[in-house]
């Protein structure tokens, strides 16, 4: 079966930074992968690559056997690849409700369906409690959960998630890694930028490592986390191993 997502030598420059440099990544349907490095490796300019937030200097993307070259990100959206925010910013004025309606209009044009989709989502997210409050009342975990639930009403997929657990606590963490898993245990493909490893461990059935916008290792995750070259480049010599997945 072929790769669900085909990237081939995608570059990207700002002036003389090279934000990312020849990056080649395949996808299998229904896996997760991993994507870390430091604070600048190129992680977010790559997922603005993918979903069509910018257009690579060089370089292919194939997703579900279409070629994304050109195309805007409504149009990836349409084609079932979605990403989140590492900023999560909801319309703070709508109601949990209308602010997932708006990415379920996506693919569901009809109103009344929109609606339908969107309440069942959000119930899936865990907010169901919260349907009708405004998104500016809710607490940063439950702007994490709101961003997800847009994002799935688009039904993707594949779905790029961008450090969705930052500014969490160990209990909110552990909250959203189950919710990932049973997002992908219903067999939506997952592409994870995340800086807790023990997060990352528990998720990646792969993990990709960019450093100065390269990558540097791809691999199992245990093998990933004791490659000397990202001990050196991201993870330091006392990081302690979490549980490999």
């Amino acid at each position: 079966m072929p790769p669900l997502l085909q990237v081939t030598g995608i570059s990207k420059r700002f002036g003389g930074l090279h934000a990312v440099r020849d990056l080649s990544l395949e996808m299998a349907r229904g896996e997760v992968l991993g994507l870390i490095g430091p604070n600048g490796a190129g992680k977010t300019t790559a997922f603005n690559l993918l979903s069509g937030f910018l257009t690579p200097d060089q370089g292919a993307v194939r997703f579900d056997g279409h070629s994304l070259a050109g195309l805007k990100p409504h149009a990836i959206c349409g084609l079932g690849l979605v990403r989140t925010f590492q900023i999560v910013r909801p319309f703070p004025h709508l109601s949990v409700l209308d602010n997932v309606r708006v990415g379920a209009l996506a693919r569901r044009p009809l109103m009344a369906e929109a609606r339908e989709m969107a309440r069942a989502v959000i119930d899936r997210v865990g907010l169901g409690a919260k349907t009708d409050q405004a998104a500016a009342g809710l607490t940063l975990p439950e702007r994490k959960r709101l961003e997800l639930a847009r994002a799935l009403a688009t039904e993707p997929t594949l779905l790029l998630l961008d450090e969705v657990m930052a500014g969490l606590n160990p209990t909110e963490t552990a909250g959203i890694v189950g919710l990932i898993q049973r997002i992908n245990e219903s067999g939506v493909s997952i592409l994870l930028i995340e800086h807790n490893m023990r997060a990352v461990m528990t998720l990646s059935h792969r993990i990709a490592v960019l450093n100065f916008g390269e990558k540097i290792v791809e691999g199992p995750p245990a093998a990933v986390a004791n490659d000397p070259r990202v001990i050196e480049a991201y993870l330091g010599e006392e990081y302690v191993h979490p549980p490999a997945r």
